[in-house]
């Protein structure tokens, strides 16, 4: 699941004020302060945007903008943005401005915007000189681990070397670490941490999955939590966020859905989001059911009007009896 759907109301007026949920292990590198520094009152948007350097930041603006909900997020990647800019700043006015460590940690359920995320991050990293090409390789343990003793370092060592100058992205890496010491998933790991150090500042390492697997996952290691500063929680979409999901995945298709369709698909996701049984894949399942809700449209369509073709409005409808919703 991608996660992009445009947000009402196109773009903010103004920064949010509410503390950014994003754990920094050491916040000398990201902000080049000292704790307990003062810092001056932060400007507003507007005035930031007025600024001719914030040109190259509006392209990642519009697709941040395209995402539902994630506003910690968002306010995230542009704290990148605005560090990156007053490095450069602070290098041409002949001031320090060491290298900085960006591999990350991506924390969520299924289905909340981490990849979509990953691809705009790496947009970003390319427009601001980090990056030289900007590409995600989207990776997972079947990618990474072989099938006997050194297999899985040369597969592992293949993968970085397409990532160079761009993103490598692992879903799921705590599954690296499930079979214990004898599995060739921890031949990986150890080859990943290798790689960071041999390939530093020439791409940048992104671990995702469930909040409590990745912390686990990040134990089994001792070289691992200190190369990944950046953590990053991503949060469960609202109801009404996922409402709003399911529209606009139904409008980018050409369909709409009747108001009796999105109080039968809010009940139905009350329902299923609060099942603590298994985790719910937020946008993904919203998806999922606006997908299989147009193939159960057509086949209605068909035994309905067998001898004619149905009007425009009628092909885009998605009606109640469309949404064959059943609980998991």
């Amino acid at each position: 699941m991608n996660g992009r759907a445009m947000a009402a109301g196109g773009g903010q007026e103004g920064r949010p004020s509410r503390q950014i949920n994003v754990v920094l292990r050491n916040q000398t590198d990201i902000y080049g302060v000292q704790g307990g520094a003062a810092l001056e009152a932060e400007p507003s948007q507007a005035q930031i945007k007025d600024n001719p350097q914030f040109a190259m930041y509006q392209d990642i603006q519009k697709e941040l903008d395209e995402l539902v909900g994630l506003e910690s997020i968002k306010d995230f990647v542009f704290e990148i943005y605005a560090f990156l800019q007053i490095a450069q700043m602070r290098t041409q006015a002949g001031l320090m401005s060491g290298s900085h460590v960006y591999h990350m940690v991506f924390k969520g359920n299924p289905g909340t915007g981490k990849t979509t995320v990953a691809r705009i991050v790496a947009k970003l990293f390319q427009k601001m000189g980090v990056l030289a090409k900007g590409h995600l390789i989207e990776v997972e343990r079947a990618d990474l681990v072989g099938e006997y003793i050194g297999h899985t370092a040369q597969k592992t060592r293949d993968l970085v070397k397409k990532s160079l100058g761009g993103i490598l992205f692992i879903d799921e890496a705590y599954s690296l670490a499930r079979g214990g010491e004898k599995d060739f998933g921890k031949e990986a790991i150890d080859t990943l941490v290798k790689a960071m150090e041999d390939h530093k500042n020439q791409f940048i390492l992104i671990l995702a999955g469930y909040s409590e697997e990745i912390d686990f996952f990040m134990q089994t290691n001792p070289g691992l939590p200190s190369r990944f500063p950046i953590q990053i929680e991503f949060p469960d979409y609202s109801i009404d966020q996922l409402i709003q999901i399911s529209e606009l995945m139904a409008k980018e298709r050409d369909y709409i859905l009747m108001p009796q369709s999105i109080l039968k698909l809010k009940q139905h996701l009350l329902e299923e989001k609060y099942d603590t049984s298994q985790a719910f894949s937020n946008a993904r399942y919203v998806r999922n059911i606006i997908e299989k809700s147009i193939r159960h449209q057509a086949v209605r369509l068909l035994n309905q009007y067998s001898s004619g073709s149905p009007g425009k409005l009628e092909l885009m409808t998605l009606r109640t009896e469309d949404l064959k919703l059943e609980k998991k």
